[in-house]
């Protein structure tokens, strides 16, 4: 296929902040355009938050995503707080760390073991794989379950929680429960040394240069004050807005965004290219063989740096468990107030930005909620347009294969790092530009069969 004109259209990703498609054109051996087009990505949670009352709007967009409801919660409650002057105590600011630890174990756990090992593995899914594999699938989801565990015991839920609230938390873990989780933890941290070292070990590589974003904390806890680049730029997170620019892509529902002019990337390899001194000592301990491969330019080693995020947040919650006694905080609601708010975390797919102006009256004016994945895309779509030009040489499946990798390690949301739905091929080769009617022939090839998720 070196010198065909084809076309690759790649139709109906499963949820990638919405649904996406994917079209790629090459003319006479190159890639001459590439369309990501995030589409049904329009859920007007922007609108719907004027004229809400302040407190109401942490529950309402977290039900943005299902995957990641505690970061946009927490996201919200940081940008409110910031509007209407409401200070979090420090056992308050303890919770969300934990609830993030929590969000982030289960996350990249369910990413990993279900979407990712299966190309690590050979197969097309962890539906394909033989009985000696049942104790490896197990594991799996039994990480994932800590992970869950974590999060309900200090957020209320994995999914849609809500203890936490604008300056406070409505509920405290249980001291009980709290010790037979810290040993559940401890009991699921081999495995996740183990993982670690199952993608140390992978040789896929797309190497290539870019910008690196995130927000750093002293405790890789993926909340802070300052976002970090590649270019050891600091910024404080009320003024990172100003330095990005919305790029409007005439094809996709999703408003792609530049940082500092350029396309950019968010997410677990950002962190860990600029902030890994800021793990916990016994992670970077007994990570320390995976850790020197950073800083790093391959995109799959954004799964080596979940893997080491997933042990990071299992040190540190233990810690946290181990050397605090959570006691319930009376909180009153902070009283509404004019003002303007910027909230900035790291969610598991990088930088999640929130900003919300309250009106006097306690009634939100204005929303913007600023999603890793828009911020991804840009860069996305020129990595799957570079990753083609250099495969042009391989068979058409494969070349669909190696696409549907980069995306997952990009991970732009955790069911989306399943398999492609439907493919179909239109190659326009030298025969078809032979015919008498000077059109070209599309010869289109058998569906692509079915893959399992």
């Amino acid at each position: 296929m070196h010198e065909s004109d084809f076309d690759l259209h790649i139709e109906g990703i499963s949820k990638i902040e919405g649904h996406a498609g994917l079209d790629i054109q090459v003319r006479r051996g190159q890639v001459t355009d590439v369309r990501l087009a995030i589409t049904e990505y329009k859920r007007f949670y922007d609108q719907a938050m004027r004229g809400k009352m302040y407190h109401s709007i942490p529950n309402m967009v977290s039900h943005i995503c299902g995957t990641c409801s505690i970061a946009h919660q927490v996201a919200a409650i940081e940008a409110i707080e910031h509007a209407v002057g409401a200070q979090p105590s420090e056992q308050t600011l303890l919770l969300r760390k934990l609830s993030l630890w929590g969000l982030n174990l289960r996350d990249h756990a369910m990413h990993l073991y279900l979407f990712c090992l299966p190309d690590l593995l050979g197969v097309d899914s962890v539906l394909d794989l033989g009985p000696e594999y049942k104790e490896l699938m197990k594991t799996a989801f039994d990480v994932k379950k800590a992970g869950n565990h974590l999060c309900t015991e200090t957020i209320g839920a994995a999914v849609h929680p809500t203890r936490a609230q604008v300056g406070r938390y409505s509920q405290v873990p249980d001291a009980a429960k709290t010790k037979e989780l810290v040993h559940e933890l401890l009991e699921m941290r081999p495995h996740v040394i183990e993982l670690i070292d199952r993608f140390s070990d992978c040789h896929f590589k797309f190497d290539t240069p870019t910008r690196y974003v995130a927000v750093r904390s002293p405790d890789f806890c993926y909340l802070g004050d300052t976002i970090w680049d590649s270019e050891e730029r600091q910024i404080p997170q009320a003024e990172y807005f100003d330095h990005l620019k919305r790029v409007i892509i005439p094809y996709s529902q999703a408003t792609g965004f530049h940082y500092q002019g350029s396309p950019y990337m968010v997410g677990a390899l950002a962190r860990m290219n600029l902030h890994r001194d800021t793990l916990h000592p016994d992670t970077r301990r007994d990570a320390a063989a995976a850790l020197k491969r950073f800083p790093s330019h391959n995109r799959y080693d954004s799964n080596v740096a979940q893997a080491i995020e997933m042990l990071n947040a299992i040190d540190h919650a233990t810690d946290a468990f181990e050397s605090h006694e959570f006691k319930k905080e009376e909180t009153p609601l902070p009283p509404a107030r004019e003002g303007r708010g910027v909230g900035v975390i790291e969610a598991p797919r990088g930088t999640l930005y929130y900003m919300v102006d309250v009106m006097a009256d306690g009634k939100v004016r204005e929303g913007i909620p600023v999603i890793p994945t828009a911020q991804n895309q840009v860069h996305m779509e020129i990595d799957i347009g570079e990753l083609v030009q250099n495969s042009l040489d391989l068979p058409k499946e494969q070349i669909e294969h190696e696409i549907e990798k980069l995306v997952r390690a990009y991970d732009p949301c955790t069911s989306c790092a399943a398999h492609f739905l439907k493919v179909k091929w239109d190659v326009k080769g030298a025969a078809a530009k032979k015919k008498k009617t000077g059109g070209r022939k599309k010869v289109a090839s058998k569906k692509k069969k079915a893959r399992k998720n």
